[in-house]
């Protein structure tokens, strides 16, 4: 089933009920329907074929999700641009994508065939036919073109088809949040060109109405939880430690929240806990990555007892640890974390070699380091991209970090690996903090708490880590701008 017969059966089933508001304009169902076959008409209508990649670059807003269903039901592939990428980043990802046409708020005209802004992009819609839009598309057609967080080079673009959109549909139905259900309310908060995008569809199919924020403060979250009063949300660990910082967060702010949803970095055992004083028992951590969207484990509301796993796989899909050899390695071992199923892309845009090397087997090989524990628990130690070898002995930035961020004055942390004539490598840190804490506690706090080839020896305070666009923490990034600020060491 496509996605465009999922938007009108939804207009058939929930008719004029809210399905969408930001700020003060609202769509029911029936108007979302309309809205997006209008646009998907005029697009076509304007020379664009089935096929044809368009790029976006909306803030969070009806405008935005608008444009993304209406290209899912004109068969045009989706590529979502991020504000936070430079202007040459996004140009890349036009240009590396083909796409022909531009929606944005201000628009390179001089990238594409055919340029929006949202003015333009209303009136087309508006002179458009409200007609279903009569392409229709097959699960191995593609949808939209994610780019990885490039982490580790530039970024590469993931094709993702309308079978892994059903695929990851079904996924949220049936493990994330399978009690949604008429009149719960998704309070969207994040970015929605990243996961929060993806919580929006399984809301609007089962009758729940999505509340866009344009853009994210705490304060304003707050106010939101409580006029709303979500049933969802979805938000980056960063996100969740400002929220519980702000003066205004207090214990049952939040009456109806059923699922606060987090992913895209770990979390730090002290915001987890002061999280759950002040919204429940609800936290829920989604693990994937872009090759294999959202859902490769989950870690229930029930079992955040389990502090530093992932949680067990999804029910469709299969994870599974190997050796370099591409053997499966027994529990309690360490090895790559590679993953089987429907959810994963048939590869990358324009990169066969890199296809090649991380389609081995029929795996995805995610470039992770974990270990499954006896009860079918995944635990992520690091990348392997990002491990520090220092004495011969493998550093795990990831375990040097959950420690740092132990200290109840570390906000977030960065660990890598610095050359070194003697080691090899050794190993440093940057930390951002929400009190006053000097560098020489926090090493003394890490000394006491990890083996001496793993203890860091300098951590640098900084305003803030440079992300990529999912709000992931950039490793090479902080490495390169602090290569030259850590003071000698003692």
């Amino acid at each position: 089933m496509d996605i465009g017969t999922l938007v009108r059966r939804a207009a058939r089933d929930f008719g004029d009920r809210p399905a969408v508001v930001c700020g003060k304009e609202t769509l029911s169902f029936v108007q979302f329907d309309e809205r997006t076959e209008r646009l998907a008409n005029g697009l076509l209508d304007s020379g664009l074929q089935p096929g044809d990649s368009v790029g976006l670059l909306l803030p969070n807003g009806i405008d935005l999700v608008v444009a993304y269903y209406a290209l899912a039901k004109a068969g045009l592939v989706r590529v979502s641009l991020n504000f936070r990428d430079i202007e040459e980043d996004q140009r890349y990802k036009l240009r590396d994508s083909g796409a022909r046409a531009l929606i944005a708020t201000q628009p390179y005209r001089d990238a594409v065939e055919l340029a929006l802004d949202p003015e333009q992009t209303r009136a087309l819609t508006n002179r458009s036919p409200a007609t279903p839009c009569s392409v229709r598309c097959k699960p191995d057609d593609l949808t939209r073109i994610a780019y990885t967080g490039a982490t580790t080079g530039r970024s590469k673009g993931v094709r993702l088809t309308y079978a892994i959109e059903t695929a990851l549909l079904r996924n949220f139905l049936v493990d994330l949040i399978p009690d949604v259900a008429p009149g719960d309310r998704m309070l969207h908060a994040a970015p929605m060109t990243h996961a929060s995008g993806s919580f929006f569809l399984p809301h609007l199919v089962r009758g729940g109405c999505n509340y866009l924020m344009e853009r994210f403060e705490p304060g304003e979250f707050l106010q939101m939880v409580q006029e709303v009063d979500p049933t969802c949300t979805f938000l980056v660990p960063t996100m969740i430690s400002m929220i519980i910082d702000a003066p205004e967060a207090r214990r049952g702010v939040a009456r109806s929240l059923r699922h606060l949803c987090y992913g895209a970095s770990p979390i730090a055992r002290t915001v987890a806990e002061k999280a759950e004083a002040v919204f429940g028992k609800v936290l829920t951590q989604t693990y994937g990555q872009t090759e294999a969207p959202m859902t490769i484990t989950l870690l229930r509301r029930d079992e955040h007892d389990r502090f530093g796993s992932a949680g067990r796989p999804y029910t469709f899909v299969e994870v599974e640890i190997h050796d370099r050899d591409g053997n499966r390695v027994p529990d309690g071992e360490e090895g790559e974390v590679v993953v089987r199923g429907d959810i994963v892309t048939p590869g990358y845009l324009n990169r066969e070699k890199e296809t090649e090397k991380a389609f081995r087997g029929g795996w995805l090989h995610t470039g992770g380091i974990g270990r499954f524990d006896g009860e079918g628990f995944l635990y992520l130690l690091d990348r392997m991209n990002d491990m520090i070898i220092s004495g011969g002995f493998n550093v795990y930035p990831r375990e040097v970090e959950d420690v740092l961020m132990s200290h109840p004055a570390v906000s977030e942390s960065a660990v890598f690996g610095s050359p070194d004539e003697r080691w090899g490598e050794i190993v440093r840190a940057a930390v951002t903090v929400r009190t006053t804490v000097s560098q020489e506690e926090l090493l003394s706090f890490a000394h006491a708490r990890l083996a001496g080839y793993k203890r860091p020896r300098s951590v640098a305070i900084v305003e803030q880590l440079p992300k990529s666009a999912a709000g992931k923490i950039l490793r090479r990034k902080v490495r390169d701008q602090l290569a030259t600020d850590f003071s000698p060491e003692a």
